[in-house]
């Protein structure tokens, strides 16, 4: 056996144990490793991103967004194709589908898949994408709601809100509490995604406020930070509020630039490049139960979309929190 201990083996020993001891504390696994490695979720992405790119080649769209490394994508839409088609474009990239956005527009045809949907329409058309949650993109809008003349869709939206009142979110509520009860028992989870409207005060309250308080606890949120961030609110504040409701979250990034609003408006960036403090958001939501974590962006853009995207995932991927 040989007692001469080198200089060198003395060092690389503690260097060693160092190494041990730092990886086994909890504390330096949690600050030292890539988050989304650390929490084995998958960087997802909200195909809204990419706007009309999606219905002009799904194929070649949906290659283009494996390549960069996504592969949990959310559907805002189905665009025009039936359930099975959009599952098998899924297939043929090698990526999967976890969320879909059903609006429950005034206007939305009968024929549509929506929100308002019968219960076994929704169970069979989200079966067959292989999808198992839902999520309300925006509030109930009044029935006999319609655009003005040299109204815009934004400005028409926004006048509805604020004349619907209370109303429109605890109706909005009882909505989503129904669906929510009639699809548990096929699995399915509904949630509701917000804009910054729902922060506009209405007297001590807020549409937000009322929907948490309102719907059944089956109702998860999916919190859109960008929007939070545009309406002058925290984030984490936002999230640690709605611990166990929190079913996914957009991860959106806004310039510092952006003015306290609640009228649909945001300076946007791409993910990583703006002011939001990812090192914080991301941790904290996923100790409120998040299951799903999606890239989003807002227009206008100052790339293409599709580089937009494969910026923010850089971004996030490197991300260590």
């Amino acid at each position: 056996m040989n007692h001469h201990v080198t200089r060198r083996s003395l060092i690389s020993g503690f260097v060693a144990a160092g190494a041990i001891a730092m990886h086994e504390n909890p504390l330096f696994a949690a600050k030292g490793k890539l988050f989304f490695e650390r929490i084995g979720k998958p960087i997802g992405l909200q195909l809204y991103t990419l706007g009309d790119e999606v219905a002009v080649d799904i194929d070649a769209t949906l290659a283009r967004v494996a390549a960069i490394g996504f592969r949990d994508l959310q559907l805002p839409q189905l665009y025009g194709k039936s359930p099975a088609e959009i599952k098998a474009a899924g297939e043929r990239a090698g990526v999967g589908f976890s969320c879909i956005h059903l609006a429950a527009m005034p206007n939305i045809p009968q024929t549509a898949l929506s929100m308002r949907s019968p219960t076994q329409r929704i169970v069979d058309d989200l079966g067959a994408l292989g999808v198992k949650d839902a999520v309300l993109p925006i509030m109930l809008l009044p029935s006999d709601l319609s655009q003005k003349a040299g109204e815009g869709f934004v400005d028409m939206l926004l006048r509805g809100t604020t004349e619907g009142g209370a109303d429109i979110w605890k109706r909005t509520a009882e909505l989503l509490s129904e669906k929510a009860i009639a699809l548990k028992s096929h699995g399915i989870t509904i949630g509701y995604h917000n804009h910054n409207m729902e922060f506009a005060p209405i007297g001590k309250t807020n549409g937000w406020d009322i929907l948490a308080k309102e719907t059944d606890k089956l109702v998860k949120f999916e919190v859109d930070v960008g929007w939070v961030a545009a309406a002058g609110l925290d984030p984490v504040t936002v999230i640690n509020k709605l611990k166990g409701r929190v079913r996914s979250i957009h991860m959106k990034d806004v310039q510092a630039s952006t003015k306290s609003n609640y009228m649909l408006k945001m300076d946007p960036t791409e993910v990583g490049s703006g002011k939001q403090d990812w090192k914080r958001i991301l941790p904290a939501a996923n100790k409120a139960g998040c299951k799903h974590f999606y890239l989003e962006q807002e227009a206008p853009f100052t790339m293409a979309r599709i580089d937009a995207a494969a910026k923010g995932f850089a971004y996030l991927k490197a991300l260590r929190a």
